[in-house]
């Protein structure tokens, strides 16, 4: 169950009056007392999902935006992992190339999985272009060398058992020596989050790490995508594991197609026609996408951000692959179809998008995951070890909860 944390009431107009929902959206839009409703909508949401049967909740990092205002994913997992048992807690992940220095993700992730008892996925995303180049400023030409020096960095402070010193172009540390240490040892599994950098394909085999598509251009073009990545693990004579894939959806579980248009419709309109509003000069940066990718032609498969219709209809959305919705038979049949044609391992399901009210994605939430995801899960099922997943501890402590008695004894 993957949460963008978005705003959900956005003005009926935004699209005209303002160019951005990314970067430059004017303060006069937040309403604190609203946010904090929807904070507390989306973590009852999230643990609603891991009480219900999913095997992982997903949060991630957003900086300047109404898209999905989580700009530290760690609070959210923190909170997460107090509430929640025997599912994996995936941030995708913490901007690396963000912090400085490095080693403080390497040292937060630790702390959020000893506190879960070893259920944390950590991921390292490069970031996309309206966060890192342009909310928090950093220069597009050195973000993937930087992003680079810093996976480096956490890898080697969460392997070595030895105070080292680090030496790099961007980072210099005379004292590595994290305290806490991650209970997963050596690290927890890596997932690198991807618009379809062609060297992020390269990157994942090379270091044996998830590859997860994160793209709201739908499962028609994310095949495009998804092949090129599998392409690459097969020159490179890696096994073409599943379980080393991930894939977003968008999905929407009704009694029947008129019911599924009628109470999603409006918020799948809006999700793509105000959430992906983005003034196209903040979604690549000179320098920001590197020239193979370029020369590839892929940047129409690979980003979200780009030329769209003035507006996109539910029926569009259906049509292109963006939104899967209908009936728990329809629903389980379209994503049967989708694993095995993008052959991911794991799929991540968005049932909270644009400004579906908590009602509505608790319903979602629920008929997903108990009318949908058990009929999906035999897929590949012992044909593949999956490497990239937690193990945790098997008596993992419990939080106590009857605190205010235990003090008065």
């Amino acid at each position: 169950m993957f949460h963008l944390m978005p705003y959900r009431e956005l003005p009926e107009d935004f699209a005209e009056r303002y160019r951005s929902v990314w970067v430059d959206i004017p303060s006069e839009l937040f309403d604190a007392q609203r946010a904090h409703v929807f904070y507390n909508d989306t973590l009852d949401e999230l643990e609603f999902a891991a009480e219900m049967g999913f095997d992982g909740v997903c949060v991630n990092e957003h900086h300047s935006n109404a898209y999905g205002f989580m700009p530290s994913p760690n609070i959210m997992a923190a909170a997460l992992a107090r509430r929640t048992k025997d599912v994996a807690l995936i941030v995708l992940g913490n901007s690396i190339a963000l912090y400085n220095p490095p080693i403080r993700v390497a040292e937060e992730f630790a702390m959020l999985d000893c506190i879960s008892g070893g259920r944390l996925i950590a991921g390292f995303p490069v970031g996309s272009s309206s966060d890192t180049n342009f909310a928090y400023g950093m220069n597009p030409a050195t973000l993937r060398d930087r992003y680079y020096e810093a996976e480096e960095l956490i890898t080697k402070a969460w392997a070595n058992k030895d105070v080292f010193s680090f030496d790099g172009k961007y980072t210099q540390l005379r004292y590595v020596n994290i305290w806490p240490r991650p209970l997963q040892d050596p690290r927890p599994p890596i997932w690198v989050p991807g618009g379809g950098s062609i060297e992020t394909w390269g990157w994942c085999v090379e270091k044996d790490y998830l590859y997860a598509y994160l793209s709201y251009a739908g499962f028609k073009r994310g095949k495009v995508v998804m092949d090129g990545f599998w392409n690459t693990a097969e020159k490179m004579g890696s096994a073409k594991n599943p379980y080393q894939a991930g894939f977003l959806q968008l999905v929407a579980v009704a009694d029947s197609e008129q019911e599924a248009a009628d109470k999603f419709g409006p918020h799948g309109e809006y999700f793509y026609n105000k959430m992906l509003h983005v003034y196209p000069g903040f979604a690549d940066a000179p320098g920001y996408r590197t020239l193979k990718t370029v020369e590839a032609g892929l940047l129409q498969q690979t980003t979200q951000f780009g030329e769209r219709p003035p507006a996109m209809t539910w029926k569009d959305l259906l049509e292109q692959g963006n939104i899967v919705a209908g009936t728990p038979k329809q629903v389980t049949e379209r994503l049967e179809a989708v694993i095995k044609d993008l052959h991911i391992g794991h799929l991540m399901v968005l049932n909270q998008f644009g400004s579906i009210p908590h009602d509505l994605a608790m319903a979602n939430i629920r008929k997903t995951a108990t009318e949908v995801l058990p009929n999906l899960r035999h897929i590949w099922e012992g044909q593949y070890e999956d490497r990239w997943w937690p193990k945790g501890l098997a008596n993992a402590q419990a939080p106590r909860r009857n605190l205010a008695g235990a003090a008065s004894r």
